[in-house]
């Protein structure tokens, strides 16, 4: 789960006023790691933060499913609606923040795993956290072997190796690339008209283009990537084929 800016210009576009001299809507998704595709979208003005869009959203809860596991950053701590998605029994894993004050109340499992340096669980000490987040917590410290770089993770989940959640959290990145690839290839940073409804239906039909295309893509089997369908598609845009025959490079 995350969420990227679109910058806009504010005096081509005032209705999206994000800092002083800047513009920008702000796109919230769910992706789905087991199908690369986004489960959740919702268009927000880019002043609005993560968590709230988060808690607010109960369309939300669809996706959230027990026994599911969530992954996002440190945005999105906020310990009473993660103490809500531990009620309804959905797994999460997030970055810890340096501000958190906790105390260790005990070992989880014994470290197997050299990259694991701490794998604890702790509850928390400041009341007003401790009030929100009714139980204690996991705490999972890793260390990257390429890049050396020490990360502190927090979930609720008590079933799982400490390596499994270090990979879980690691994964979240496939929704970065996600972002990469929409900002380079959909028409949603430059827009045919200045109004926020123009600016939201060009966005909602990109996302609808993208959808359209992995659905081809995986309908087909192409083996290639949505760029070279994308390309492909655009070439024979105004010939009468099939696009299956496109998809699976026949000729006419």
């Amino acid at each position: 789960m995350d969420a990227t800016v679109i910058d806009l210009c504010l005096r081509v576009f005032p209705w999206a006023e994000f800092r002083q001299r800047k513009g920008a809507i702000k796109l919230h998704y769910l992706y789905d790691h087991r199908s690369s595709l986004p489960a959740f979208m919702v268009m927000t003005d880019g002043k609005k933060s993560d968590i709230r869009v988060a808690r607010s959203q109960e369309k939300l809860d669809f996706h959230l499913l027990p026994d599911s596991i969530v992954s996002f950053d440190r945005a999105y701590i906020d310990f009473e609606w993660l103490y809500t998605l531990d009620q309804r029994k959905v797994w999460f894993v997030t970055r810890s923040k340096a501000n958190i004050q906790y105390r260790i109340i005990g070992q989880h499992q014994p470290i197997k795993n050299k990259q694991v340096t701490r794998d604890e669980r702790i509850e928390l000490i400041i009341e007003k956290s401790r009030a929100k987040y009714l139980k204690p917590l996991r705490l999972v410290c890793y260390t990257d072997q390429e890049t050396g770089k020490a990360y502190e993770f927090i979930t609720n989940n008590i079933k799982l190796a400490a390596s499994t959640i270090a990979a879980i959290y690691k994964s979240r990145w496939q929704i970065e690339t996600f972002f990469r690839w929409i900002k380079q290839n959909l028409k949603i940073k430059s827009f045919q008209g200045t109004s926020q409804n123009a600016v939201l239906s060009q966005t909602w039909i990109a996302m609808c283009y993208y959808l359209r295309l992995s659905y081809i893509k995986f309908k087909t089997k192409y083996r290639h990537s949505l760029q070279e369908l994308t390309r492909m598609i655009a070439a024979v845009l105004i010939e009468h084929r099939l696009l299956i025959d496109i998809s699976s490079l026949r000729s006419r």
